[in-house]
């Protein structure tokens, strides 16, 4: 005869499990989003150094091309997500992507104030980082409902860019990069709540969504920092 508490001791065994996979997949999230800071750094001081351009005298077909890169590394990263390939990728992505840093920070560096800019753009976006990322943690409420919201303004934001790439509005420029740092830093509350929800069950791919937040409240920040506070002098 079955003991009559043993559905209950299966629910609960499998509820200590699926814990033990979800706090797996942040602990690797955050071990591989450590890393894929390296790349970044060093594709970031390569770029600084040749001068990287990439297409400069197009923005248009730099932007559009840029894209085209980018997404043909994430349907790679997401195509292999389940293997070591998934990691290669990402870390080649990363690279990429300090790469294409490069631009902006040369132009932060032509202020004479440059180095404290983009410290001052780093430091805030760890400090975003961490709060949001204890937030999503600690409290371990579902932030899901912001999901079609902040589509929404990505999208917003993505062809905001694409139209001043043409108008060239500097008022414009920087409301995108005010809406860019709210919606990425909520962003970072949706990635970090999706996986301690089990919303997210891949380290690889959870990883390539933080990575992309980061990324973009940072360069924002960066912007706003050299408008507001910039120094030629």
């Amino acid at each position: 005869m079955q003991p009559q508490y043993q559905p209950y001791q299966v629910s609960h065994q499998a509820g200590l499990d699926l814990a033990v996979q979800r706090n797996n997949v942040l602990r690797n999230t955050f071990m591989l989003l450590a890393l894929s800071m390296l790349p970044t750094v060093i594709g970031a001081v390569a770029g600084v150094q040749l001068k990287f351009s990439f297409l400069a005298g197009s923005p248009l077909m730099s932007f559009l091309l840029f894209l085209g890169i980018a997404f043909g590394f994430m349907w790679g990263i997401e195509r292999t997500k389940n293997s070591g390939m998934g990691v290669v990728l990402l870390l080649g992505f990363t690279f990429f992507m300090g790469l294409m840093l490069s631009r902006i920070l040369q132009v932060a560096l032509g202020f004479s104030n440059g180095g404290s800019l983009i410290a001052m753009a780093a430091g805030g976006t760890g400090v975003i980082f961490f709060a949001l990322a204890g937030v999503a943690t600690v409290s371990k409420r579902d932030f899901s409902f912001l999901g079609k919201f902040l589509f929404v303004g990505m999208i917003v934001v993505l062809l905001a860019a694409l139209g001043n790439i043409f108008f060239q509005i500097p008022a414009l420029s920087l409301t995108i990069s005010a809406v860019a740092v709210l919606v990425f830093s909520a962003y970072i509350l949706y990635d970090i709540s999706r996986i301690v929800n089990g919303g997210e069950d891949n380290y690889i791919s959870a990883t390539l969504a933080v990575y992309l937040d980061i990324y973009n409240v940072f360069v924002s920040l960066l912007n706003l920092l050299m408008f507001f506070s910039g120094d030629r002098d």
